[in-house]
Parts: structure tokens; C-alpha cells; sequence
């Protein structure tokens, strides 16, 4: 079954005499893909030449009165329509992947750019690009300076959907031998330097008579006459033959004054044993750990570093070693994440779901009003359940559901009328008040004096003085209403946190409670993660939207994050346009990531969170929380994360993420704690203990 289409840019060479950059980069991934054999390579050759792979297919082009690109991506478009493909992956034509958007094609669309995103068609322009951005599944860039170029002058610098994937190598596993050989490859023209090479070499080789020099490419709009009988000057080889001469140089000239997009030749040389020398444009910083950067494109400067490399053999060596032993773009590493991106596009549906002492009347909202959208987020739901699973008889009744936008006194009225027609009717031996001060005094009064039945009131919302939290103030007036009647407090904000008139010995901390049947999930054992860090902030779970113009501190803050740690892959939701999302669709973008972060609005305060937590470490991801939260208290750091700071968080994300078995273990440990500590049976048990 081939069900993914790869689209090479029309005229790309797929063949091993004159393969382009993309046409590598595609032979290289797909070789070590482990989707090589459902996979369709489509590109544009003539009859005569042979593709670098044999699942290559030929998008044959007649007679064209329409842009020829055009008439190359239709071939494609009729292909998929015939077999339907899954993805499709497009590489460095913009004007391909949008015709493909506006034919709504049902695919997965795979974007991938290998050259400033300003200078193709299609993408030039700001609104092209915030376009293609909100509109394509996933777009990669070969470096980080794409990457920028893609963003620049966009209102936003970061979307969950863009990554980089850098062009990589198979590292040769033993050092080569070394010839004194100078090695240069690619258009032999002065945007790449060549120039300022030939100037050079002619320099060192009349002054180091026992060294060679070797240039490999063409430029048919520049001509330079530079010989020497130790000057070897080829035109273009196939990409073994180049990677063989890298194997014999010594040293290896990449002195660009383009902006380059990555830097092939680069990684390569270095990646094969050569003392590469570089300038610093564009992404040529990113091939390698370079420490031989040519500062002023000049063949004075170039022959002054190729001479000391030269005079000093041991330096020489040095560096050659370091280059080969180093090698940061391996390509048994990249094509993992390429691939665990495709599965998670392949795959099939994923199945989300596994599987009386009292009386209790609990009064609150159970989400009716919005469809069960926030059914995972449910404290409420989880309360009632748990007190199920203790064996208690329990009745729900939401109270928003009688409740107007205006909240009008007779909605109020018919609330507590309604509330005291089923005290009548089911003499309830609890009153569970959540989240809610709904009821009137003189209604309370009379349930307490004429069935006994104790009442109480859990609350999730912001209380503490010190946390500047949102309506912390408004928040304790509401659940100070009533307080001689109420006979305990369980409060998500902890009990030192809180500044209130209600007697102390009545307030109580409550843990957000975990569900067995809602936080099922056991992300550490997902095999296809492609995300490093998950983040979800929206602006009021019950409008479920983006509000215009509002933000919070915490989008400062994982801007920040975002802004110091770069290499990091973010999937954030509630920044960027990036919609705030729920229940399953929140599972799904949670499944992406290896890690995450609970971030709640105001200052960080005593075991204080958001009801995120319960369904960040209770599905099983490892979770980081603010060190001030004295979260600590409950778990050890082989369970969940602590930092101090913005720096202390990004660093221990990228230490992490060397060691991904670590990340499975910690995230499982945490999920075990956490169920012991604080899941929905004992926090229940607790509740009933305390009350009665």
C-alpha cells in the first residue's frame, strides 16, 4: 500500500549524476524510513535518465499553455485522486502545496522549505505566509535561519505546525586517510565564494609545493581563469563521487557571501573528516560545531587560516577528528521524527477509552450547557464519581442549566425552589455545594434545621491574597456568603494561601482529583511523539474561546520560553491564533508531546494549580511545575519536574530530551503518584471523613 506521495519541485534532477539538494534530502530520509515502502517519490524526468530510487514515478508533462508548475502539481493532484493518498509531502514550492490547499484535497499536507520562504512564489509576502501557515498540516524548514525568514514580519514568531529538519548524513564509521588535498564544491561563481578560493589557492599552492587543490562544479554566467598544475578544476560529479573526494581532503573551503539556506557541502566535508572552513552566512552556523569561520570574505584572511592549518599538522588533525567524531545531523536520528510525525498521521482512529452509605445531592455544573465539552476537566464529574465508587448514593443537579446570561433573581428563585423540592423529595445526608454559593441563607437554614443534612463547598477558583490570581478578591466573597451555615471547605487554592473570615478549622485544601476512566491515557508508552513540549492556556474554560486583545502573564512567559530556547519543538495552545481545545481534541495535541508544563495564572502559590494537572500527569506525561508551588512535598523529581525560572525550566527540558527513557519512566512514576496520592476514590473518602 503506498498511501503517502512525495513531490519533488518540477525540473528537480532525482538521479545520481545531478541530484539537487531537495532531491538528496529526499533520497537520504526515505532510505532509512521505515514508510519507504508505502511511499511514492514523484518528480519530472526525461525517458532516458534513472531515479535515484526505484519507487520513483514520473509525472510526464505534454504540450502546457498554463504555468508549467501548474500543470506538474495537476499530474499529482489526479494521482491522488486516483489513489487517495494520506500525505503528501511537498518540497520548496509554495505554489504547489497551495493549489493542493484550494482543491481541498483530504490529505495531510507536509510542507518542506529549502530556501528563503521570501524568495519563492507564493510565499514571498507576509499574508502568503500566514496563509500557508494556517492552512498546512506541518511545514519543516532546513535550518533555523529558514525558519526565521518564515516568521519575519509575521505577528507571530512560532506555530505548533513549524519545526526544522535539517538535512543529515550517515556518519563513516572510521577516520579516513588523509591526502594534501583543498577541496572546494558547488556553482563556481562568486556568490559561493570561488573567487576568493581560486585567489587563495593559487597563493598557497606556489608557496606549499607538496599540496593539491581540487574545485568541483560549474557556473556558466561567470568564467574565472585561475591554473596551476596542481589545481584540478571538475565540473559536476555524481554525489558519491563528491563524498569520496571528501573522504581524500585534508581541507575542506565553504566561503559563501549567499545567505546560505543550510549548507550541504558543510556538513559533508566535516562529517567526513575534512578541517572545514566556513563563513557565517545564512545557515551555515547550523551544519556543524564549526570553529574555522572565515570573518571577512577576503583571499588574504582565506589563506591565512588554510597556511596555519597547513603549518600545523597537529591542529590540522585535531580538527579533522573532531568534525568526524561530532557529527550533529545524523540522519538514523532526524528521519524518526519525519516518520513519527507520519505515523501519527496514519494512524487509525485512536481509542481513547479502556475500559450506599450516604445520600449526597450535589449541586453544581456538570457541563450540560456546553455538550460535555469540558467533561475531562470536570471536577464535579470526578467528585460525583468518586463518591460512587465509595458506595454513596449521589444525585446531580446543575444549577446552570436554570440560570440566564442576565442572572436574573427569579432564575434564582426557581434554583433554590428546586433545590429544596428535591431535599424533599431524596433527604439527603450531605449537601455538596460545587463550585457554587448559589443557594440563599434562608434556603440553607431550613435543609439544616428540618433534615439535619450537613453542607459543604468545594471551590476551584482563585483565592489567595499573595497570587494576584484572577478575582481572587470576588472569588472569597462569594464563599464567604453563608459561612455559619456551611460546615466545611475544600478549596483547590491551599488554606496558608488565604486571608477570609470563615473559621479556619473548616478550610480545607483539595487536591484536583484524578479519574480512572477520564485520565486513561499512558502517553510515556506512545511510540510517535513528535513534540517536545505541550502548553494550554485559554482565556475562561466556559466561552472555550480566545477572547480579542486579552492575554495573561502566562503567554509572556512561554514567549520567553519559546524566545531562549528555540531548538525546543512547542506545541501551544491559546497563543499565536493557536485555539484553545478540549476534551479529545485536547487528548490529541496532548499525544504529540513528551513533555509538559502547568503553568497557572497569578504568583505561584502553596500546592496551588489549575485542574490541567490531573490531565497533564495523570495521562501520563512528564509534567513540570513551578518549584514555589511545594509541589515537591508530594513527589520526588523522578516524577515530576521543578524549576526556579524561565533558564532553570529550558535547560532541564534540553537535558531531558537526551534521554528519552528517562522522560518514560519519570512521566509513568509521576502517573503512579499521582493516582496513589489523589485520585477521585481517596480524595472522596477524604471529603466524607473529614465532614462526618
Amino acid at each position: 500500500m503506498r498511501d503517502i506521495a512525495i513531490l519533488l519541485p518540477y525540473k528537480e534532477n532525482f538521479t545520481e549524476s545531478s541530484a539537487g539538494a531537495a532531491s538528496i534530502w529526499v533520497k537520504d530520509y526515505l532510505n532509512k524510513s521505515s514508510l519507504k515502502n508505502r511511499s511514492t517519490v514523484y518528480g519530472y524526468l526525461d525517458d532516458k535518465s534513472k531515479p535515484l530510487l526505484d519507487n520513483f514515478k514520473n509525472l510526464k508533462l505534454g504540450k502546457s499553455f498554463v504555468k508549467k508548475n501548474i500543470s506538474y502539481t495537476d499530474k499529482l493532484y489526479k494521482e491522488y485522486l486516483k489513489y487517495n493518498f494520506k500525505i503528501i509531502e511537498i518540497h520548496n514550492r509554495p505554489e504547489s502545496l497551495l493549489y493542493l490547499i484550494k482543491k481541498k484535497v483530504k490529505s495531510k499536507l507536509i510542507f518542506i522549505y529549502h530556501n528563503n520562504p521570501q524568495d519563492l512564489r507564493s510565499s514571498s509576502s507576509i499574508n502568503e505566509r500566514i496563509f500557508i501557515a494556517e492552512n498546512t498540516d506541518q511545514i519543516y524548514f532546513v535550518s533555523n535561519w529558514v525558519k526565521n525568514k518564515f516568521f519575519e514580519d509575521l505577528p507571530y514568531k512560532h506555530r505548533n505546525n513549524c519545526d526544522i529538519l535539517y538535512p543529515a548524513i550517515s556518519p563513516i564509521k572510521k577516520f579516513p586517510k588523509k591526502e594534501k588535498l583543498i577541496i572546494f564544491t558547488g556553482k563556481l561563481n562568486s556568490s559561493k565564494g570561488f573567487d576568493t578560493y581560486g585567489k587563495s589557492i593559487i597563493k598557497i599552492l606556489n608557496k606549499f609545493t607538496d599540496w593539491k587543490a581540487l574545485a568541483i562544479g560549474n557556473e556558466p554566467r561567470e568564467k574565472y581563469n585561475f591554473k596551476h598544475n596542481r589545481f584540478k578544476i571538475l565540473d559536476w560529479v555524481t554525489h558519491s563521487k563528491i563524498l569520496n573526494y571528501y573522504k581524500k581532503s585534508s581541507i575542506s573551503v565553504v566561503p559563501s557571501r549567499w545567505q546560505e539556506p543550510f549548507g550541504r557541502t558543510a556538513m559533508e566535508s566535516a562529517a567526513f573528516g575534512c578541517a572545514t572552513i566556513t563563513s557565517k552566512r545564512g545557515g551555515l552556523p547550523e551544519t556543524f560545531e564549526n570553529t574555522l569561520y572565515i570573518k571577512k570574505i577576503n583571499h588574504h584572511e582565506l589563506s591565512n587560516i588554510i597556511e596555519k592549518l597547513i603549518n600545523n599538522q597537529s591542529l590540522r588533525k585535531k580538527i579533522q577528528k573532531k568534525n568526524w567524531k561530532n557529527v550533529i545531523h545524523k540522519i538514523s536520528d532526524h528521519v524518526k521524527k519525519i516518520d513519527n510525525l507520519k505515523y501519527f498521521f496514519l494512524r487509525s482512529k485512536f481509542n481513547y477509552n479502556r475500559g450506599v452509605n450516604l445520600k449526597i445531592l450535589h449541586v453544581s455544573t456538570f457541563d450540560e450547557r456546553s455538550d460535555h465539552r469540558l467533561f475531562n476537566i470536570s471536577i464535579a464529574n470526578k467528585i460525583s464519581k468518586g463518591l460512587i465508587r465509595n458506595n454513596h448514593d449521589v444525585i446531580n443537579f446543575s444549577y446552570r442549566n436554570y440560570l440566564s446570561k442576565n442572572f436574573l433573581t427569579k432564575n434564582n428563585k426557581i434554583i433554590n425552589d428546586k433545590v429544596t423540592n428535591i431535599v424533599e423529595n431524596y433527604r439527603p445526608n450531605l449537601i455538596l455545594l460545587g463550585h457554587n454559593n448559589i443557594l440563599e441563607n434562608n434556603t440553607l437554614s431550613e435543609i439544616r434545621s428540618k433534615y439535619n443534612s450537613k453542607i459543604i463547598l468545594w471551590y476551584e477558583d482563585a483565592l489567595g491574597y499573595r497570587g494576584e490570581g484572577p478575582n481572587w478578591r470576588n472569588n472569597l466573597n462569594l464563599i464567604e456568603k453563608n459561612s455559619e451555615l456551611i460546615d466545611q471547605y475544600y478549596l483547590t487554592t491551599h488554606p496558608d494561601e488565604i486571608k477570609t473570615n470563615i473559621d479556619k478549622k473548616k478550610l480545607n485544601y483539595l487536591p484536583i482529583p484524578v479519574d480512572p476512566n477520564i485520565e486513561n491515557l499512558k502517553i510515556y508508552d506512545f511510540k510517535n511523539r513528535y513534540k517536545d513540549l505541550f502548553f494550554a492556556l485559554s482565556h475562561g474554560v466556559n466561552f472555550g474561546k480566545l477572547k480579542k486583545g486579552k492575554s495573561d502573564e502566562r503567554e509572556g512567559f512561554i514567549n520567553q520560553l519559546m524566545g531562549k530556547f528555540p531548538n525546543i519543538k512547542y506545541n501551544v495552545l491559546g497563543v499565536s491564533n493557536e485555539l484553545p481545545k478540549w476534551n479529545y481534541n485536547f487528548y490529541n495535541e496532548l499525544i504529540k508531546c513528551k513533555m509538559s508544563l502547568n503553568l497557572s495564572r497569578g504568583k505561584p502559590l502553596k500546592y496551588t494549580s489549575s485542574n490541567r494537572i490531573a490531565a497533564l500527569i495523570g495521562n501520563g506525561i512528564f509534567t513540570f511545575i513551578d518549584d514555589k508551588t511545594k509541589f515537591r512535598h508530594f513527589f520526588n523529581e523522578d516524577e515530576v519536574g521543578f524549576y526556579k525560572n524561565i533558564d532553570d525550566l529550558g535547560k532541564k527540558i534540553e537535558y531531558l530530551l537526551k534521554f528519552p527513557n528517562k522522560i518514560n519512566k519519570y512521566a509513568k512514576q509521576g502517573k503512579a503518584k499521582y493516582f496513589k496520592l489523589f485520585n477521585n476514590k481517596i480524595i472522596t473518602k477524604q471529603i466524607i471523613e473529614k465532614t462526618f
